[in-house]
């Protein structure tokens, strides 16, 4: 707290000092600043389904929940919490497609790991205080930098800077001990030129399930120097979190008797009783993020954008394990009172460290009937892991200081080209074109986690993914459209390192054809738009319902698969008081023809099983997700009421209702108020209810279906979902001063 109050009164004393600063040219400054990353966004005659959030709308609803919550009112997203309230571990699905398959940006650079594709969100704590907007492309979208974007790309750019000093203090508090503090600042314009921004901010929880506790703590600044063509900024940003684990699901009958038990970590005795939980279950990363960002006015129609990019980040996990083989950890088996022990419990800890750096680039060329844009990227990332056995229950063997059982190494380049074009060919009708050629290498040397798998793996792959799209203003407002894109991805690190079922080989590279079309309209007071969409894989990696060693999701290819969808979405502004926003999603998401291959219930693990399933439903893809939002605007309150639905959920590829979630309805309230007062620009208090109805649901699961012989030579299946709950009504009251 004392870092807090210190930086407030070095900052009050800047502002002070800043406050004669003159700002001249404000509208040229700004659109300079849009230009960062306009060459891989969507713009309005850009053929693509896409959603945009302003910093106004984040600011309304940012109170400690991650960044997947913060849009789950997006058409087709849902978002999922290992803790039960939103804070902590978090993912997101859109339009039923997993987080490895969904490409995260920041000012044009990529976010997600280069070697599992996804970003955790945890990393990040509170990243949307400073961001200025965000931008959500459903399917395969515009070309983009790092990960492939093989069902959604998110979007964010990072704040504008103030012209004028100010400093803001925000803070909220609600159930299970949830909380946010977060102090911001910059310096307005200083002589002319430079400009200094940052924040502050500290999140933790208890988490709604037992044990499921997060403290994050997290940091931005930006120094920047503008010109009337130069735009010229150094970001840093990064965070810190502890977080207790709760990656593992409790069964259906849990989920009536004892709903927020969280089984990590338990301490079980000879029988298999538990007798107590392992305090330090704990998963620790620090994450630093280094980018130098130019945007340069070349000509009058020409801008470059470029910028240099590093990523630092470190971090372990411990865990307390029961009756473990002790092979497996590369020790000897040891003589205890006679009798040779071969399985002990023990504490490990499993350590990762990582270098990401690269640099990307753009040159947009800007007319009245001709848009092109030439960017790219160099990626490359070095990352280690290795794990060390910290303690073991009455070992009387050898056991060196922080024993190592495995160690191996992943390296990765990563570099894509792309040009696009939008040619305004006649009054209301574009062409656009995207074309993008994009080449990895991808290398895994060492030994797993296992202790006897020896990787040496060397993949390349090259991929080309162009794109084409038409569009037509059939009237004032309204625009027609339509695209095919081709898009590419390879497997990532679990993909090579869960292992392979018998019946399978390596992983294989994916490829989607993704065909959209739609409809939008605009007018002062009414929006709306429809979208059709099918994306057709070849060797899509679906999730199979299982999930390895540390909760996460195990998957695999399959052939030939699709998603086929509709999304409708409407925003009427009635009087100047209420607005209404509503969006539907209806998909239907099939695998053809498809092999199941299951384990052996007896913990044979060695043996499975292939099940003719034929077209099933694709795990974890909705048929239905519905939001609805009002939002009143009256004098000085604002009130909005969210309502979302999502239909049934299946854990595995199977289609059985055993294993699925139910669908679910929910509704939050959120409440602002803004006081005026003479001695701040802005005070605002005010309440969020989540779950206002109480209703009791799971987002997330798997599903651990097994096989039984049966005497008569056929088998019988055996369901043994587990389910992640999350929180019931529960309220978190908020808080924001600027000056």
């Amino acid at each position: 707290m004392r870092i807090y109050l210190f930086t407030a009164l070095f900052v009050s004393a800047a502002v002070a000092v800043a406050q004669e600063q003159q700002v001249t040219d404000t509208l040229y400054h700004t659109n300079l600043g849009e230009a960062q990353v306009v060459s891989t966004r969507a713009q309005s005659t850009t053929p693509v389904a896409f959603s945009n959030i302003g910093k106004n709308e984040l600011r309304r609803i940012n109170f400690g929940q991650d960044v997947p919550f913060l849009l789950s009112h997006l058409p087709g997203v849902v978002a999922t919490s290992d803790a039960g309230n939103g804070i902590g571990y978090t993912s997101i699905r859109v339009r039923g497609t997993d987080p490895t398959r969904i490409n995260i940006t920041t000012n044009g650079i990529p976010l997600n790991d280069p070697e599992s594709h996804t970003l955790y969100w945890v990393d990040l704590p509170d990243f949307v205080s400073s961001v200025e907007d965000i931008q959500v492309q459903r399917g395969a979208g515009t070309s983009t930098n790092g990960a492939a974007a093989f069902g959604a790309s998110i979007n964010m750019r990072t704040e504008n800077y103030s012209y004028n000093p100010y400093v803001e203090l925000s803070g909220s508090y609600g159930s299970y001990n949830s909380q946010k503090e977060t102090l911001k600042f910059g310096s307005g314009l200083l002589w002319k030129h430079w400009f200094l921004e940052g924040r502050l901010s500290h999140i933790s929880s208890d988490g709604y399930r037992d044990r499921a506790s997060t403290d994050m703590s997290s940091y931005y600044v930006c120094l920047g120097y503008t010109r009337p063509a130069t735009l010229l900024r150094f970001v840093t940003f990064g965070g810190k979190e502890t977080t207790y684990h709760a990656w593992d699901g409790i069964s259906g009958e849990e989920l009536k008797t004892r709903r927020r038990y969280n089984p990590n970590g338990e301490i079980k005795d000879a029988e298999g009783n538990v007798v107590g939980f392992y305090p330090d279950q704990e998963d620790v990363f620090i994450q630093d993020h280094y980018q130098l960002l130019l945007t340069q006015t070349l000509a009058p129609r020409l801008t470059l954008n470029a910028a240099l990019h590093y990523t630092y980040g470190k971090g372990w996990y411990e865990e307390y394990k029961n009756r473990r083989t002790l092979s497996d950890y590369a020790l000897e088996p040891y003589e205890l009172n006679g009798e040779w022990v071969k399985k002990s419990d023990l504490v490990r800890r499993k350590y990762n460290r990582g270098d990401f750096g690269g640099a990307t680039f753009s040159l947009n060329y800007r007319a009245t009937r001709l848009s092109t844009s030439l960017g790219g990227a160099f990626n490359y990332f070095d990352n280690d892991h290795y794990g060390e056995v910290r303690w073991v229950k009455n070992y009387l063997g050898k056991l060196l200081p922080n024993q190592r059982f495995y160690d191996n190494r992943g390296r990765k380049n990563d570099a894509n080209l792309y040009a696009r074009a939008d040619w305004y060919v006649l009054p209301g009708l574009s062409l656009y074109g995207d074309l993008q050629i994009r080449h990895i290498h991808y290398v895994i040397t060492g030994v797993n986690d296992d202790a006897w798998n020896v990787m040496n793996i060397h993949e390349t792959f090259n991929f080309f993914n162009p794109k084409f799209g038409i569009s037509y203003n059939l009237h004032r407002g309204g625009q027609l459209y339509a695209s095919l894109a081709v898009a590419h991805k390879e497997p990532s690190r679990n993909n090579y390192t869960d292992g392979f079922l018998p019946s399978m080989t390596m992983p294989r590279q994916e490829r989607l054809l993704d065909y959209e079309a739609g409809y939008r309209y605009k007018s002062s007071r009414f929006e709306a738009g429809a979208n059709i969409y099918y994306m057709v894989y070849k060797d899509q990696l679906v999730l199979t319902g299982r999930v390895n060693e540390i909760g996460e999701a195990v998957v695999e290819n399959v052939p030939k698969s699709y998603r086929l969808g509709l999304e409708l979405q409407g925003a009427w502004q009635i009087g100047s008081l209420v607005r209404w926003d509503i969006n539907l999603t209806l998909s239907r998401n099939r695998i053809k023809d498809y092999t199941a291959y299951l384990y052996d219930a007896n913990g044979d693990w060695s043996t499975t099983e292939a099940v003719h399933v034929g077209n099933t439903p694709i795990s974890f893809s909705p048929d239905v997700v519905f939001n609805n939002i009002f939002t009143l605007t009256w004098k000085n309150l604002n009130a909005q009421l969210f309502s979302q639905y999502v239909s049934r959920q299946y854990l595995d590829n199977l289609g059985t209702r055993e294993s699925s979630l139910d669908g679910y309805f929910l509704t939050h309230l959120n409440l602002n108020y803004t006081i005026p007062l003479h001695a701040v620009k802005e005070l605002i208090v005010g309440a969020t209810i989540y779950n206002l109805f109480n209703n009791k649901y799971e987002t997330n699961g798997y599903a651990q279906t097994t096989f039984t012989r049966l005497p008569n030579g056929g088998i019988s299946l055996n369901h043994a979902p587990r389910f992640y709950p999350m929180a019931g009504i529960n309220v978190m009251l908020h808080a924001t001063v600027r000056f």
